[in-house]
C-alpha cells in the first residue's frame, strides 16, 4: 500500500477559534465539512474536529488518518498483516475511507480520493 501522507485528528471546543490558530500555523485555508453531527475543518495537516461529546469520544480513539493511493488495497494489506477492519470501505464527500485497528490495538483511518 502506498502511503501519501498523515493528518493528525484534534478535538476542539470551538473550531471557529481553533480554525484561526492553524490557519496562521500553517499557512493553509481550512477546508470545512459536516461528518454528520460533527464540524470537521482540514487545514494542512490537521482535522480539527468540534461536535457531542459521545461522537468526539469515538473519533478520538482514531490515531491519525493515511491518505492511501487505494482503500480496496489498504485493505488487503491490513489483512495480510491480521488487522480488523472495523468500519468501511464507505464513501465520503471526498473519496472512501475506513477504520482499522492494527494488531498492536492502534485504530488508523484509512482515505483515498477515489469514488467520492
Amino acid at each position: 500500500m502506498d502511503i501519501l501522507g498523515t493528518s493528525l485528528r484534534v478535538c476542539v471546543g470551538d473550531l471557529d477559534a481553533a480554525v484561526g490558530v492553524y490557519e496562521r500555523l500553517t499557512g493553509t485555508e481550512a477546508v470545512r465539512f459536516q461528518r454528520g453531527p460533527v464540524a470537521v475543518a482540514a487545514v494542512g495537516c490537521f482535522f480539527l474536529m468540534s461536535g457531542p461529546e459521545a461522537e468526539l469520544s469515538v473519533l478520538s480513539k482514531v490515531t491519525a488518518t493515511l491518505a492511501v493511493k487505494d482503500v480496496d488495497e489498504a485493505v488487503a494489506d491490513l489483512r495480510a498483516v491480521g488487522a480488523e477492519i472495523i468500519a468501511g470501505p464507505l464513501p465520503t464527500p471526498i473519496g472512501r475511507n475506513l477504520i482499522a485497528r492494527h494488531p498492536d490495538g492502534s485504530i488508523f483511518e484509512y482515505v483515498d480520493r477515489q469514488g467520492g
